[in-house]
């Protein structure tokens, strides 16, 4: 059962926890394995559902409503596109001023950015150069506990904001993640995300989450895709 303060829009899952939580129960060939999560239903809340958990490496891990596919989780081969360079936490900071303010966004109750929801990780993602000449976000994150389903949601939103976020509003679809070391809880981390180009629905971005001196701890690739202003507010 999904919790609703674990909600992304108002009424289904956080892609980015609700993928974490397959990943955590998807089985890895290596250690350096990535997980890709691929959200098929928008995952419903305060509903009892099914975790079928892959056995074997390489089976997917299936969760289910009813006889309805809600999301799968696979394996993956490690990432290895380019990860930007890190921020300091003096610009994360200072680039979280330009993060979507409150009455802007259209899921204020979301977990992982959402500035309504007082049990969220508000993770407030802003452009480092406000002139555009830098195509980086960034914003920084302390983590209260070191879990899978945190990380992929500290990763989750930040890449939405690099993709266009909230502007049109838009929905994860798919995320692939790589954890190499959990963030250490009560230590202030930053969080960088970019853009990685469009098709049409769809919206393509990258997230990394390192340590405040530059260590890289965790990266991601996510497709998103865009949708209605009505099923935003829906």
């Amino acid at each position: 059962m999904i919790p609703q303060r674990y909600s992304g829009p108002p009424t289904s899952g956080n892609g980015g926890w609700v993928s974490g939580i397959l990943a955590m129960h998807t089985p890895l060939p290596t250690v350096a394995s990535a997980v890709t999560a691929r959200l098929q239903q928008p995952p419903p809340l305060e509903r009892e559902l099914v975790l079928d958990e892959g056995r074997t490496p390489g089976e997917a891990t299936t969760l289910l409503d009813g006889d309805t596919v809600v999301a799968t989780a696979v394996a993956a081969p490690p990432l290895r596109e380019e990860v930007p360079d890190p921020v300091s936490t003096a610009v994360a900071r200072e680039a979280e001023s330009r993060g979507v303010r409150a009455q802007d966004h259209p899921f204020p109750t979301c977990y992982g950015c959402g500035p309504a929801n007082p049990d969220g990780l508000q993770i407030r993602s802003g452009a480092v150069d406000p002139a555009g000449a830098d195509s980086r976000y960034a914003a920084t994150w302390t983590p209260r506990d070191a879990s899978l389903p945190e990380v992929w949601a500290a990763l989750d939103c930040p890449g939405g904001k690099a993709a266009g976020f909230p502007s049109p509003p838009m929905v994860l679809g798919t995320m692939t993640a790589q954890l190499f070391t959990p963030p250490v809880v009560g230590e202030e981390h930053v969080v960088v995300s970019w853009p990685r180009g469009a098709d049409g629905r769809k919206r393509y971005a990258g997230s990394a989450l390192f340590t405040a001196d530059g260590q890289l701890l965790a990266r991601a690739e996510q497709t998103w895709i865009t949708i209605g202003r009505e099923r935003a507010e829906g």
